[in-house]
């Protein structure tokens, strides 16, 4: 009899998943219109997908700061409060600065459990505190060293309108307070990602323009025995964050399928993304075209469609071609390890963005935040400004959590939805991305007019062009989630008891009676009725009674 067993991942990786996120990047002349970009993904079954605001605020000499670990709640300590803090939307403040991460996790011994920063604080605190990404990096590194770091090894997208950087951060473990660092500016004209695994390999050590580091990174990782090779030689990834089968399959695989996805010479590591070669790929690369708010929008919605790694054909994408497996990512059958894939969307997606800055304009309209709650494929991107203010009843906290279904919650809504795709995928999500393509198409042909609008506001006040852009999008979500539930009832009717209704022109047909027609009873694909014939031979048979 075979053996089944679900097998938890190791402990280092384990640790590098308690909160698998991607980032893409762009350069301001790597994008369609000079604008920079970068996005994020929260994936974790443990996080409520809503979005986050933080009011621009002054505060009196003395007062301080609580600081709650982002992913579970835990008091941490307290900091010293600032005298101003900006306006934060989401991942994105008022002056287009925006910042996103990935978890690596790397050496579990450099954890400090005495440290106040965790990642998540460190994110929204330096948000609320910094006005573009060089003083972001100085904000972020000046708060690990005073308080101690909490978190295991993160990669940090920081952006504003003008540059694109990744810093990677790991601690000291107990005793040591602070954190090791590199952080290296994307070149205007190139594109980078980070999946949960450190991607900074050698870096300059006299190019402060472009790569800036904690002045001991070296020095640390001698003295703790992870390298003895030159200055010049020094690879961060590889001292502090060594790769295995899970860091390559299920992290950088999905770095590569972006790539890969941008730039045709990018298919020669296709052997890296799946675990069999260590031969790392660039930070970044040269798209083979220029990219926009949109593309990085639906790159975040993939599953490796077209690549080796597509797995919507074998058995377990089940009748309906399904690109998700459920969890956990490995198992065990007849004590060999198996693995399934990891792409960049997934079912476990808490919210997502796309953070669209853009240099030529006033910093209230010049930043989108363009946000969607749930799995990024079957999300809807929403445009977020970054001097938002108001944040809409449908994405606010309170408003349902992980344990209260709530149907004006934006996060039920699509949740309730996206577990009905799932579960006749090749079907119901072509009905899904029709309603999405024209809700977001709808958005992007808006945009232009609503802009000139905002800016002639603008010129009479700040705060006439926000509020404007408040009530702008605040209706475009109650509309959308409106359209959104419409969704769910129509996949509801549509594919009811595993039969298919018949429509004419958009309507449910009719028989000429004007009663509801006979339901199609399309079964399954030839190819699935093979594998079972193949699986059971005669068992289901038709055969004469004699």
């Amino acid at each position: 009899m075979r053996k089944f067993i679900i097998i938890a991942i190791t402990a280092l990786f384990a640790n590098n998943l308690a909160f698998p996120c991607t980032n893409l990047l762009v350069g301001k002349k790597a994008s369609t219109d000079g604008s920079t970009l970068i996005s994020y993904a929260a994936d974790s079954y443990g996080l409520f997908g809503e979005l986050y605001h933080w009011p621009a605020k002054t505060y009196n000499a003395g007062e301080m700061l609580k600081v709650y670990e982002w992913d579970t709640g835990k008091y941490l300590g307290e900091i010293a409060q600032v005298s101003q803090t900006f306006n934060v939307i989401g991942n994105m403040n008022e002056h287009q600065l925006a910042i996103a991460e990935t978890t690596f996790g790397g050496r579990s011994e450099l954890t400090d459990s005495t440290g106040i920063m965790d990642y998540g604080s460190l994110i929204y605190i330096t948000l609320q505190r910094a006005k573009n990404a060089r003083e972001a990096i100085k904000v972020m590194t000046d708060l690990v060293n005073d308080y101690g770091y909490y978190s295991g090894g993160e990669s940090f997208s920081i952006a504003d309108p003008n540059e694109v950087w990744v810093m990677e951060m790991i601690g000291k473990g107990v005793g040591n307070k602070g954190a090791v660092w590199v952080a290296v500016r994307i070149p205007d004209d190139c594109v980078s990602a980070h999946a949960n695994q450190a991607r900074i390999q050698q870096f300059s050590l006299n190019d402060s323009d472009n790569v800036l580091y904690a002045p001991d990174v070296i020095s640390f990782a001698r003295e703790k025995g992870y390298y003895t090779g030159s200055d010049a030689d020094f690879s961060f990834a590889q001292a502090y964050a060594p790769l295995d089968f899970g860091a390559l399959r299920f992290c950088e695989a999905r770095v590569w399928s972006f790539f890969n996805n941008v730039n045709k010479d990018m298919g020669e590591f296709v052997t890296y993304a799946q675990g069999k070669t260590t031969d790392p790929m660039p930070l970044y690369i040269k798209a083979d075209r220029k990219l926009s708010a949109q593309d990085i929008q639906n790159l975040m919605r993939d599953h490796y469609e077209g690549t080796e790694l597509d797995w919507r054909f074998d058995v377990g994408a089940g009748p309906f071609n399904s690109p998700y497996r459920w969890s956990p990512l490995t198992y065990e059958v007849d004590s060999v390890e198996y693995c399934n894939e990891r792409p960049i969307a997934t079912q476990q997606t808490a919210f997502s963005f796309v953070a669209q800055m853009r240099s030529w304009l006033p910093n209230e309209i010049g930043g989108i935040l363009w946000f969607g709650i749930d799995d990024a494929a079957q999300t809807i991107y929403f445009p977020f400004y970054s001097g938002h203010s108001v944040v809409p009843n449908e994405m606010a906290a309170g408003n349902g959590d992980l344990h209260t279904f709530s149907w004006t919650s934006a996060f039920w809504i699509h949740n309730w939805v996206s577990n009905m795709v799932y579960t006749r995928y090749s079907d119901m999500s072509e009905d899904m991305k029709r309603v999405q393509s024209k809700l977001e198409s709808s958005f992007v042909a808006q945009q232009p007019q609503i802009e000139e609008r905002a800016l002639a506001l603008h010129k009479q006040s700040n705060e006439k062009a926000v509020q404007f852009l408040n009530e702008y999008t605040n209706t475009l979500v109650e509309e959308g989630m409106a359209e959104w539930k419409k969704l769910g009832e129509y996949l509801m009717v549509k594919y009811v008891d595993g039969v298919i209704k018949p429509e004419v022109n958009g309507e449910f047909k009719k028989n000429q009676y004007g009663q509801p027609a006979n339901p199609i009873r399309p079964g399954y694909s030839n190819e699935y009725y093979q594998r079972i014939i193949d699986q059971t031979g005669d068992k289901y048979k038709v055969i004469p009674v004699e």
